[in-house]
């Protein structure tokens, strides 16, 4: 039995992650004035890649891998990486971070949608019904900036958030499937040198670097967090919480995501909060509990972290 100072640990580290990657929304959003979304995320993996390498490197993980792993790293890290986030960027050119943050919660419904299809899992009527509500709050949330209470608000920064969490389910069924035995560091090392040497070839096109004396230094503050605390810290520290705490435990963080994306976008964007987008991004989360039948699961933790 785990004692209860490594689970407050594992709870720390998960707690961590989650407000990394919500306030992510909020640092992408803050430099896109100033950088095109390629610049931006050579910018931020190659960062990223480099202090990746350092903490290899210090923790003595050896950095060369088995040449059979190459294709599958190159097919997750187009995915997971080049693709995903040239999508999430340039969705944040036309749209708010608060509601990118509560949209990309949407994902996971996709991801039950695919597993149904390629991995033959169930679909029950709770999962159904699941779907259902997830999909009415996504309604809220794009209805709500252009004063609709219910419908689709017509944004391509909101088509593109809803492409871009169908492309990480695509991604995480195959991440799944293609049962990699590395290191997760060693992993999310080559993801993130992938995204950076991808976005080269656009930075060269598009002349970037020329725009790089256009940054303050409060935005270059941002693309730092992006790329030490997004790209590195976040995604190890939700490596080690998965060591200590069981996958449901630690998947019930998830759901604080928006929270966080929600509270830097006021305090560093100011950006105006409608109450019916809040209403739609709770809508979903609780659509998207229901589909992956954690509603239980849920009610569970809640009882663990009040002992």
């Amino acid at each position: 039995m785990v004692s209860i100072k490594p689970q407050f640990a594992a709870s720390l580290y998960a707690t961590i992650s989650i407000s990394f990657w919500g306030i992510s929304f909020v640092s992408t959003k803050a430099v896109l004035d100033k950088l095109d979304p390629y610049t931006l995320i050579m910018l931020r993996f190659a960062i990223g890649a480099v202090f990746l390498l350092i903490v290899l490197m210090l923790k003595r993980i050896p950095v060369l891998i088995p040449l059979m792993y190459i294709p599958h790293l190159i097919v997750l890290g187009v995915l997971g990486v080049f693709v995903h986030q040239v999508i999430q960027v340039s969705a944040l050119l036309t749209i708010d971070a608060s509601s990118a943050g509560w949209m990309i919660s949407f994902s996971p419904v996709f991801t039950v949608m695919l597993s149904m299809i390629f991995l033959h899992e169930k679909l029950t009527f709770a999962k159904s019904f699941g779907i259902l509500i997830a999909i009415s709050g996504v309604l809220l949330v794009t209805g709500a900036r252009s004063g609709q209470t219910l419908g689709f608000a017509f944004n391509i920064g909101y088509f593109l958030m809803i492409l871009s969490t169908l492309n990480w389910a695509v991604y995480s069924v195959l991440l799944k499937k293609l049962h990699i035995k590395l290191p997760s560091l060693t992993v999310t090392f080559y993801m993130s040198l992938l995204g950076c040497l991808l976005t080269i070839p656009f930075l060269l096109r598009d002349r970037g670097w020329e725009r790089f004396h256009l940054l303050t230094g409060a935005e270059w503050a941002h693309i730092l967090f992006l790329g030490i605390f997004v790209s590195g810290i976040a995604y190890w520290y939700w490596s080690k919480a998965h060591e200590v705490l069981e996958a449901s435990k630690v998947s019930m963080f998830m759901y604080m995501e928006p929270l966080f994306t929600l509270i830097a976008a006021i305090l560093l964007l100011h950006e105006k909060i409608f109450f019916i987008s809040i209403l739609g991004g709770i809508i979903i989360i609780i659509g998207v509990i229901m589909v992956n039948g954690q509603m239980g699961s849920v009610f569970q933790y809640i009882s663990w972290r009040k002992r």
